[in-house]
């Protein structure tokens, strides 16, 4: 039998950012278009996230993590601004396209088996007016044997969370070089 008895995993990655954690929030909570993937597994049918928004503001706001294969629907749980935003996931799309010759497939492999449950970021000051941003997911795998297939959901839910930060990274870092650009020039317009 492929079913085992559920546990929730919990994959946890980091990046520090350039940026201060308020600038950092913003591209936390919504995030435009990612450029396509450059990774071969990303290619080959992987969910691979696109695109976040964010529907309202406070806890019981909705985000909606766009991925290849379809919307994570994630209700906000925890709203701290510049610290920490948490969700649970209510909804979710396959995580991968089936390869195939024919045109749909939908194989049970793919519904059920990998569950996220819950996700968060949280935002921690640096001195310099950088962020540590950690990316988190709980997450449940009902495949035996698990010590061999979380090997390989760990990875791939860590190359997703290194694609999503990286993105934030390198819109918050546009953005603080900016600001700093705009506040220097305003500084020198006075003296």
């Amino acid at each position: 039998s492929y079913l085992a008895k559920s546990t929730e995993y919990v994959v946890t990655t980091a990046v520090e950012i350039d940026a201060p954690p308020d600038v950092v929030w913003e591209n936390v909570i919504g995030f435009p278009e990612l450029p396509p993937p450059k990774e071969w597994y990303f290619r080959t049918g992987i969910a691979c996230p696109q695109r976040a928004r964010i529907e309202g503001r406070g806890v019981g706001a909705v985000r909606y993590c766009e991925f290849t294969t379809g919307a994570f629907v994630e209700p906000i749980t925890v709203w701290e601004p510049g610290r920490r935003l948490a969700f649970d996931v209510t909804e979710q799309p396959a995580p991968m396209f089936e390869l195939s010759p024919y045109r749909h497939v939908h194989p049970p492999h793919l519904h059920g088996y990998l569950r996220s449950n819950h996700g968060e970021f949280r935002l921690i000051a640096l001195d310099g007016n950088r962020t540590r941003l950690e990316g988190r997911t709980w997450y449940e795998f009902d495949m035996f044997p698990q010590s061999y297939w979380t090997l390989w959901s760990d990875l791939l839910i860590h190359r997703i969370h290194v694609r999503v930060l990286e993105h934030v990274k390198s819109l918050s870092e546009s953005e603080a070089e900016g600001l700093a650009q705009s506040r220097s020039a305003a500084s020198h317009a006075l003296n």
